[in-house]
């Protein structure tokens, strides 16, 4: 089943994937396969369809909320699907690239033991692959994970970020971004080097195109300097520059720069005129990091940049956001605010959901407090540091963010350095 999938994936375009699996998937004895993707706001499941249709009998779309199907995708976990035929089972397995989760898979299988949930299991890790290495190319993936359409500012910001999760034996990372089809000034970036784990977030003035051509801007000048080995003072001066070398003074941006080294859990920082992140320790603690801002970047003002740096302990999470999330007005012109959206942060870290999970319900509850309508973009980063060991993880418990290890913790402290030193 595999190997054939794996030898006609090369020169396969998506759209001819459903017909693929479903013939290579009858070796291993599974008789049908639907691939359901989610939406990029990651509210729905969505049926992947080849030139012959949809089958019969297949719903096309589906609700996460309140559906077996959406508890798959949202826990990770493979469902028995009710009601059974004779002498088959029915599942549904979520879809997931490493730990990006992708949608989820429904599966009908003449056999119900151990050995065919594997083969099950590796099928949906096999597509995934496939699909997340042919979606940079295929408009028809493009179109059915939209259900509206983007702005150009959100056109370019979901084409310059990386994907909203990543997660190996040290770090669990999570990225959401609202409103998903009208983005215009916040951008994200994570990127992993060697033990080192750089956290950005960016937020542009304004809530245009031109906040998106700021944002890439942005975004881009600190990927440059960042790959030709600034340190964070230095990265954020390579974004000023550039900003200021294309707009004068007219546009700015504010952001926070963040380096994690996995080897000692020490987390430093620069702020640049922006929120400050928060940590977020065992399920009672919280801590509002202070750190001496210095003015946005775009601006010239000349206040000093200061490297500030927290010791973390396993377990804990690491959150950057944009004024969007706490500024959001609800009845009565009430803003969120910083202490509900840190409690919601609270709750949902103690229910055990996975990080991605985690973000995408405090997303929500955001929105529902705004009756869905934000004015402006509203963008959580967060990043949970595992310990310092490298070792393999199976995806779903690198999804949850539980420790793998025992490690010896340490009390945190913030010290503050005016140096360019990491």
């Amino acid at each position: 089943m595999l190997a054939d999938l794996l030898d006609a994936s090369h020169l396969m375009p998506l759209d001819a994937f459903p017909a693929k699996c479903v013939e290579c998937a009858r070796a291993a004895g599974f008789t049908d396969v639907l691939i359901y993707l989610v939406d990029l706001g990651r509210r729905g499941l969505h049926l992947l369809t080849g030139p012959e249709g949809a089958p019969p009998d297949a719903v096309r779309d589906i609700r996460i909320e309140g559906t077996m199907p959406g508890r798959a995708y949202q826990y990770g976990r493979l469902t028995p699907f009710a009601p059974q035929e004779a002498g088959e089972t029915h599942w549904w397995l979520p879809l997931v690239d490493g730990t990006e989760r992708l949608g989820v898979l429904r599966m009908r299988s003449t056999f119900d033991d151990a050995r065919a949930r594997q083969d099950a299991d590796r099928l949906a890790a096999l597509l995934a692959l496939m699909i997340a290495a042919k979606r940079g190319s295929s408009d028809t993936l493009a179109r059915l994970t939209r259900t509206e359409p983007l702005t150009i500012g959100a056109e370019m910001a979901w084409n310059l970020m990386p994907s909203r999760t990543y997660a190996d034996g040290r770090i669990v990372i999570s990225a959401s971004l609202e409103p998903a089809y009208q983005v215009s000034g916040d951008v994200y970036e994570y990127a992993l080097d060697g033990p080192l784990v750089h956290l950005t977030l960016f937020d542009a003035m304004g809530h245009d195109a031109a906040a998106g051509l700021c944002g890439a801007l942005a975004l881009g000048a600190c990927r440059n300097a960042r790959r030709q080995g600034a340190g964070l003072i230095a990265k954020a001066e390579a974004v000023e520059s550039a900003l200021i070398e294309q707009y004068g003074q007219r546009r700015y941006a504010t952001g926070i720069l963040a380096t994690l080294d996995t080897r000692n859990g020490v987390l430093s920082w620069v702020n640049r005129g922006h929120q400050p992140p928060i940590i977020i320790r065992g399920n009672r603690w919280s801590s509002h990091l202070k750190c001496p801002p210095a003015h946005p970047m775009g601006t010239n003002l000349g206040l000093p940049s200061i490297v500030c740096r927290e010791q973390l302990q396993p377990g804990d999470r690491i959150v950057l956001y944009t004024d969007g999330i706490t500024e959001a007005r609800g009845p009565g012109d009430e803003e969120f605010g910083v202490a509900r959206f840190t409690d919601l942060l609270i709750r949902h870290h103690a229910d055990g959901l996975p990080v991605p999970e985690t973000l995408r319900r405090l997303i929500q509850a955001v929105l529902d407090y705004h009756h869905g309508h934000l004015q402006d973009d509203a963008t959580v980063l967060m990043g949970e540091w595992l310990g310092p060991a490298v070792e393999n993880v199976e995806p779903a418990a690198a999804l949850t963010g539980l420790k793998f290890r025992d490690e010896p913790t340490a009390a945190g402290t913030t010290t503050t350095d005016g140096s360019n030193q990491e």
